[in-house]
């Protein structure tokens, strides 16, 4: 396998993320060899003594929670805390209400307060500053005077709207040195390696409308990105791509300095596998590919021991079962970039990848793990009966079939498929065989390979 990889990808733009059930929010993408970062703008204090403020319509966001006054109700309930935002009061719904209408409809809601709040994951940096205690209740055009974004703070509560003092307002500091400024902060950091994406809805072949998802390894997962045209949602998937298969590609020279030449990984990945089940919920599932010496692997999740690799939840032998790029027409749905793998018992499993350079990529994976197997073994036998005579098929990388005790006549094999795609396997080794190119690629590799091993056979002695 050629391990030769292009530069990696270094990319940043703006994109939309939608997490959850929440407002798509503008966030900055950034992607380097090994890691996606999205980041969010904040504002953020960059010198003097910060305080505490709690929002309001007019910081894009609903009033906040900032202080809960001791042995109060708020606090006895145990219901309410700091940096819950307030949605309604009384039924009255203020989460697009300014922080200064907020605490006019908390003063006139009378002796029981019914309050509905909602954890908020956005905040603001500056709203979870320690709260200036020295709590004035000054306009903020009366504070220092001091240049900022912010001019609102948060509310104080007890659940007791009759007790005036006890439901205020933190005001500016008076220290003039406050200086604010507006950020990109990181918010969720995605680990490349072994990392996969999907434009799809989960389990579907419904494709979003410029939009993807990339979720690590340990399942954090980034949010629903949605670039703002096709052309750029192509060029951010792509990018990604690059710098997974990079990562992937280093990570088994890697893991390959471990393992016998004929137990070396041709390559692994993600795919999705369609269900064969139609009644399944979900049609397609995540699934890890790996190609490793003689063997197709299908885990669950990436193996990272070497007792994983014991673990797989199915094996195949490499020229016993025969992979297939679908075209347009052979597509079972709306997925567009698919391959089957029929296996030794004839049963075809169906996968999707993302891109076309991840189907070109798996397809000249599994020719080099054929053609390497088939180098490897040279011939393969299989029992067969004639006549009701025990008979033998050998077929041979140099000299072709050989059939003992027997004439040209009809054979019957207990795993025909298997037989077939031995045979369809043979025929492409030797095919390869007369590619130049295919040949060079596979020499760089061997040479790759053996590189590796001697080096840590010098690193034991």
């Amino acid at each position: 396998m050629d391990f030769r990889t292009a530069c990696e990808e270094t990319k940043t733009g703006i994109c939309l993320l939608q997490d959850g059930n929440q407002e798509p929010f503008k966030v900055r993408l950034h992607l380097a060899k090994d890691i996606l970062m999205i980041q969010e703008q904040d504002v953020i204090c960059v010198s003097g003594e910060p305080f505490y403020s709690g929002g309001g319509a007019e910081h894009n966001i609903p009033v906040v929670v900032s202080k809960i006054s001791k042995e109060q109700r708020a606090e006895l309930s145990g219901l309410l805390f700091i940096g819950d935002a307030i949605l309604q009061i009384n039924g009255i719904n203020v989460r697009k209400c300014r922080h200064e209408e907020v605490v006019q409809v908390l003063r006139n809601a009378g002796e029981e307060v019914n309050l509905t709040v909602s954890f908020l994951k956005r905040a603001p940096a500056f709203l979870k500053l320690p709260l200036n205690e020295d709590c004035a209740c000054a306009p903020s055009d009366q504070s220092s005077g001091t240049s900022s974004p912010l001019c609102d703070s948060g509310l104080h509560l007890n659940y007791h709207p009759n007790n005036t003092d006890t439901l205020s307002c933190s005001s500016w500091p008076t220290s003039p040195g406050l200086r604010w400024e507006k950020r990109w902060c990181d918010l969720r950091l995605i680990p490349l390696l072994h990392s996969r994406f999907s434009q799809y809805v989960p389990g579907t072949d419904l494709s979003r409308q410029n939009a993807f998802q990339v979720i690590a390894v340990d399942g954090v997962c980034s949010g629903i990105i949605q670039c703002l045209s096709a052309e750029d949602c192509i060029d951010w998937l792509q990018a990604i791509a690059t710098n997974i298969s990079n990562l992937t590609k280093h990570n088994i020279k890697k893991i390959n300095r471990n393992f016998p030449v004929n137990q070396q990984i041709v390559y692994m990945g993600w795919c999705e596998a369609r269900e064969q089940d139609p009644l399944q919920d979900r049609v397609y599932s995540p699934t890890f590919l790996a190609l490793r010496g003689s063997c197709l692997y299908k885990f669950l999740a990436p193996p990272v021991t070497t007792w994983d690799w014991t673990r797989a939840e199915k094996t195949f032998s490499v020229y016993e079962i025969m992979c297939k790029i679908l075209k347009d027409s052979d597509l079972l749905d709306r997925r567009k970039h698919c391959f089957t793998v029929q296996s030794e018992s004839g049963e075809d499993l169906y996968f999707s990848v993302e891109l076309e350079s991840d189907l070109a990529q798996w397809e000249r994976a599994f020719q080099t793990a054929t053609f390497l197997e088939v180098e490897r073994i040279q011939c393969k036998t299989y029992a067969c009966v004639l006549e009701s005579h025990l008979m033998g098929l050998t077929i041979d990388f140099s000299t072709g079939f050989i059939c003992f005790d027997a004439a040209t006549k009809e054979l019957e094999f207990s795993n025909l498929f298997a037989v077939l795609h031995c045979i369809h396997s043979f025929f492409a080794a030797k095919v390869a065989c007369l590619d130049p190119l295919f040949l060079g690629n596979q020499a760089s590799a061997s040479a790759a390979a053996s590189s590796a091993t001697t080096s840590k056979a010098k690193y034991t002695t």
